[in-house]
C-alpha cells in the first residue's frame, strides 16, 4: 500500500505564524511511514531548511490546490475566500460549523468538490474533551494583551497601537510588565481583572499571564460553571477594570455583560478581551461589539456608552499567534497520536467522529449553496 501523504500548506491569514505541524511532529510522522510535503512559508515561525532537515520534501507555496486528489491538505487557519469547489480532505479550523457570518459559503466548498472537512477545532476523545487546542496561549496572549491595552488607555486618547509577534514568552511578559508598572504608576494601583471559564486551558492560560505579569492574587478574580451558573449580565465585570472572557460556547447562554449592563454610572470596566471571539455567532455572550479585530488593529471601541471611562474590546481570532513558537509546538504535541492515524481517519474514532460532524452541518445547507 502507497503511503498517506501529507501536505502542510502556507498560511495566508495575515500575520499568522503558527503552523499545524513541526519539524519535530514531522519527523516523528515520516517515522511512521508518512510522506509529508511542506510548502515554502515566508510566515511560518519555523525556518523551512527545520522541516527539510526533518526528512520533509519542501514544495511551493499555494502548490497545495494541484496536490492529487489523495493527499490530505494540513493547515490551521481558514482558507482564503475563494469561489472554487475543494476537492481533498483538509484539516484545519473552518470555523462555519457555529452560524458564523458566511458560513454557508465556507462550508459548501467541500461538498461542492467532494471534499472533506475534518475541522479541527471539533477533535474530541470517546469524553468528548478536545484532543489538541490553543486555548492556554489563547488566553495567556490575550491576558497579556487587555494588560497593555488597559495601561496604554490611561496616557493615551488615541487607539491602542498594531502589535507583533514575540520570539518567546519571556520577551513577552517582559514587555507586558512594563506597561503594567506604568498604568500602576498612572493609576496609583494595579488592575482588577476577572477571568470567565478561569479553569479550563484558556482561562489557565489567562490567570498564569497575569501572574507572570505582575498582578496580585487578590486582583485576579477566577469565576467559572460555579459562579456564572444564575444566569448573567454580572456587575463583578463592571466592577473590574478587565475582564477575559475564556468561555467555549456551543449553544445560547445569558449574557455575561451587555449594553444595559454597561450603563451603570460606577463601571470601572475599560478593557474586554474575548479571547472567545465568536464575534459574529449568535452564542457570543458578550454582545457589546460586531467587529472582529486584528494585531494591526487589536481593539474596537463599544458605542452607545452614555457615560464613564472608554471600553474596548480585543477580539482577535488567532491570539495564540502572539507565541507561535510555543503555541504551535504544544498543539502539534498533543495533535501528533491522532495524526498518527489520519492514514484510516474514515475508522480512527477522533477523525470519524470529525467525518460524521462534517456530514451532519453539509446536511443543514440550503440548497443554493451547494449550486456550483
Amino acid at each position: 500500500m502507497a503511503p498517506t501523504v501529507l501536505h502542510l500548506r502556507s498560511e495566508t491569514k495575515h500575520l499568522e505564524h503558527r503552523s499545524a505541524l513541526t519539524p519535530a511532529t514531522t519527523a516523528a510522522l515520516i517515522k511512521a511511514g508518512y510522506v509529508v510535503n511542506v510548502e515554502r512559508s515566508p510566515e511560518r515561525i519555523f525556518d523551512d531548511a527545520e522541516f527539510e532537515d526533518a526528512g520533509a520534501t519542501l514544495v511551493p507555496e499555494g502548490s497545495w490546490v494541484d496536490a492529487p486528489q489523495d493527499h490530505i491538505i494540513v493547515g490551521l487557519k481558514e482558507l482564503e475566500e475563494k469561489e472554487f469547489p475543494l476537492q481533498h480532505v483538509h484539516v484545519q479550523f473552518a470555523h462555519c460549523y457555529k452560524q458564523q457570518a458566511g458560513w454557508e459559503t465556507v462550508l459548501a466548498r467541500f461538498p461542492r468538490g467532494g471534499g472533506t472537512l475534518l475541522d479541527l477545532e471539533f477533535l474530541i476523545d470517546e469524553r468528548g474533551r478536545r484532543v489538541a487546542a490553543f486555548g492556554f496561549h489563547a488566553g495567556f496572549a490575550g491576558a497579556a494583551l487587555a494588560l497593555e491595552v488597559w495601561a496604554w488607555q490611561l496616557s493615551h486618547n488615541e487607539p491602542f497601537p498594531g502589535v507583533a509577534s514575540y520570539p518567546n514568552e519571556d520577551a513577552l511578559i517582559a514587555n507586558v510588565s512594563k506597561a503594567l508598572n506604568s498604568g500602576a504608576e498612572k493609576a496609583g494601583r494595579l488592575p482588577r481583572v476577572i477571568v470567565i471559564g478561569a479553569l479550563g486551558r484558556c482561562g489557565s492560560g489567562a490567570v498564569a499571564a497575569l501572574r507572570k505579569a505582575g498582578v496580585p492574587e487578590d486582583n485576579i478574580v477566577k469565576w467559572d460553571m460555579a459562579e456564572t451558573a444564575v444566569g448573567g449580565p454580572f456587575k463583578e465585570i463592571t466592577d473590574s477594570d478587565i475582564f477575559v472572557n475564556c468561555i467555549y460556547l456551543t449553544s445560547k447562554i445569558p449574557n455575561h455583560v451587555n449594553l444595559e449592563s454597561l450603563q451603570t454610572p460606577d463601571r470601572k470596566l475599560t478593557v474586554v478581551c474575548d479571547v472567545s471571539a465568536d464575534t459574529t455567532s449568535p452564542f457570543n455572550p458578550v454582545p457589546i461589539y460586531t467587529v472582529a479585530t486584528t494585531f494591526d488593529s487589536p481593539t474596537v471601541p463599544v458605542d452607545g456608552l452614555k457615560s464613564g471611562p472608554k471600553l474596548s474590546v480585543i477580539s482577535i481570532d488567532h491570539l495564540p499567534s502572539l507565541l507561535p513558537r510555543e503555541a504551535s509546538e504544544a498543539f502539534s504535541y498533543d495533535l501528533l497520536p491522532s495524526l498518527l492515524t489520519l492514514n484510516d481517519f474514515h475508522n480512527s474514532p477522533v477523525w470519524a467522529r470529525a467525518e460524521k460532524l462534517f456530514k451532519d452541518k453539509v446536511a443543514t445547507l440550503p440548497a443554493s449553496a451547494l449550486e456550483n
